[in-house]
């Protein structure tokens, strides 16, 4: 989602991720699928080959669609915090090729989950060597103009929002951001506090609802779900985010 502050409002263009329109339709019906039904940018998702990538971005276009960011493909099967050189090697050429898609389809940022916590991977160590790969991005992003945008999701990793804001600015530097997903907090805490210490640090966001009940949890429809909407939109407003 896309956001402006204008006299203490905040309007919305409404986006979609890609995967969400129907596989069986072809790229431009998809696409001119999202436009009728109101969406105005949508997320694609990694694509390698240069004939697909340029295929989404003239089917985006000729719907009226922009593709303002990018679903990086390869962290979770190839974490960036993984201590196999092998695996990180791979998790790096989809980045780099993530990065590439952007600036191509004229996007601002490309999502990123850092790194992923498991019994192989210790917390201290996932936030070093991501750290250190993360670092090896930022001279293609700054070339590019593409943000980094870390997600925070059930990896066991960055479970509040100082320690994520605390990891974004170790890096000291611009063009490395949070992608702020409202609904993957709910379960351990409350997305108007995190967009609150993140402030500035969002470059993008998802919208999604969530509900706990007696031990179960699952993610719902939008206001069936616990995220209270109204302290949302106003933290946003609070921040100035755009």
């Amino acid at each position: 989602a896309e956001a402006g502050q204008d006299g203490g409002k905040l309007s919305l263009a409404k986006g979609l991720v890609y995967s969400m329109l129907p596989e069986k339709m072809s790229v431009a019906d998809r696409f001119k699928l999202a436009r009728d039904t109101g969406f105005e940018v949508v997320q694609a998702p990694t694509t390698p080959e240069l004939r697909e990538a340029e295929e989404l971005k003239k089917a985006a276009e000729a719907a009226g669609i922009r593709i303002d960011s990018v679903m990086n493909m390869a962290h979770w099967k190839y974490p960036l915090s993984s201590s196999d050189p092998a695996v990180v090697a791979k998790s790096l050429e989809g980045m780099r090729t993530s990065l590439h898609n952007a600036k191509l389809w004229g996007s601002e940022a490309v999502l990123l989950v850092p790194a992923v916590v498991n019994p192989q991977t210790p917390y201290e160590e996932a936030w070093v060597r991501s750290q250190k790969q993360i670092r090896k991005l930022i001279p293609l992003a700054e070339e590019l103009k593409v943000v980094i945008a870390l997600e925070e999701v059930w990896n066991k990793f960055l479970l509040d929002p100082v320690s994520m804001r605390r990891y974004i600015d170790e890096f000291h530097n611009p063009w490395v951001k949070s992608w702020f997903d409202v609904g993957n907090v709910v379960f351990y805490g409350y997305p108007q506090d995190w967009i609150h210490t993140l402030n500035k640090r969002i470059a993008k966001l998802h919208l999604k609802d969530f509900k706990v009940n007696h031990g179960c949890f699952a993610f719902v429809d939008l206001g069936d779900g616990e995220v209270m909407w109204p302290a949302v939109r106003q933290a946003l407003i609070d921040i100035g985010y755009k």
